[in-house]
């Protein structure tokens, strides 16, 4: 049987260098950056996956949910050769994905894209 390596699973980074997403994670506390931590685990060695773990929301745009003790937690990410990348980060509050964290994820997804 052939093993399945795990895809890598790598930040966003800005042309200055920043990685917006590690800096928000720098905000949880340390139970919610583990919950987070071991869904993007779960991702990052059983790619691909679906609900309950992964959404698909769009053409190479997907959220990881973890569910946490305040709200829900959605890590939005795309695929680029054989890596995750970690786009954006939020806590959700509704049902549906505000738009401007769908336009933030986007639009570092398109800077990606670009190279």
């Amino acid at each position: 049987m052939r093993r399945v390596e795990p895809v890598e699973v790598v930040f966003y980074r800005t042309e200055g260098g920043r990685e917006p997403l590690r800096d928000w994670l720098r905000s949880l506390s340390l139970v919610e950056k583990k919950l987070i931590g071991e869904d993007i685990k779960t991702v990052q060695f059983g790619w691909p996956i679906g609900m309950p773990v992964v959404e698909k929301l769009d053409h190479d745009l997907w959220e990881v949910r973890t569910t946490l003790k305040n709200g829900i937690c959605r890590i939005l990410f795309t695929l680029h050769g054989n890596n995750i990348v970690l786009l954006h980060g939020f806590m959700k509050k509704s049902r549906r994905i505000h738009k401007d964290d769908l336009a933030v994820a986007h639009a570092r997804m398109r800077n990606i894209k670009r190279g």
